[in-house]
């Protein structure tokens, strides 16, 4: 069974994330952010991962902490339900058009964390949410998840679907990273024997 549930309890945030790799998408999310839910329901969706976030944060003070430790705890919870990473594809990328909006996500399970990040808003908010924090998700994602990950933007008017296709694109990589290899079921992809986070 892939499933890890990850707990984060600071003075800032108090959050409980589960998932299973194996799912079909069901998702339960509720960090008080209406936005990152939005985008947090997209990434379950589209990945076919099931995800439980339960996140109390300081929101009288900004998102900011609810944004970046909900990253922090869902990149903890995949790496725990990859375990040593046997058997999976590893590599996964996705080129997603959204109505206007063309992004590219490429990742590696590579244990050895990196963002490249080449997305740039129109706007600095969509609604009442920080467009900067799109980009603070996906570094707490990739740091914490032992991921390598490249975002980019490749067309794009509007702030909403730019970060919308952001998710879905990684959603889409995501899938087919973790996703088993019937032809390696039990070799570790890497020729160095490890992908050790």
């Amino acid at each position: 069974m892939r499933e890890a549930e990850f707990r984060r309890d600071t003075a800032e945030t108090a959050i409980r994330v589960r998932v299973d790799l194996d799912g079909t998408g069901r998702r339960d999310i509720r960090t008080g952010v209406g936005f990152l839910d939005h985008m947090l329901d997209q990434l379950a969706r589209h990945s076919l991962i099931d995800i439980e976030v339960e996140a109390k944060g300081d929101l009288h003070i900004d998102d900011h902490h609810t944004v970046e430790d909900t990253g922090i705890a869902l990149g903890r919870a995949i790496a725990g339900a990859l375990g040593d990473k046997r058997g999976v594809r590893r590599y996964g990328s996705c080129l997603l058009a959204m109505d206007e909006t063309l992004v590219r996500a490429a990742l590696d399970l590579s244990g050895r964390p990196f963002l490249v990040w080449n997305v740039a808003f129109p706007t600095e908010k969509i609604g009442t949410f920080d467009t900067e924090l799109v980009r603070e998700f996906f570094t707490a994602l990739a740091m914490n998840g032992g991921i390598t990950l490249n975002v980019a933007r490749l067309d794009g008017a509007n702030s909403h679907h730019i970060a919308e296709a952001a998710f879905k694109a990684v959603a889409q990589a995501l899938r087919a990273a973790v996703e088993p290899d019937p032809r390696m079921a039990d070799a570790i992809p890497s020729t160095k024997g490890t992908l050790a986070t």
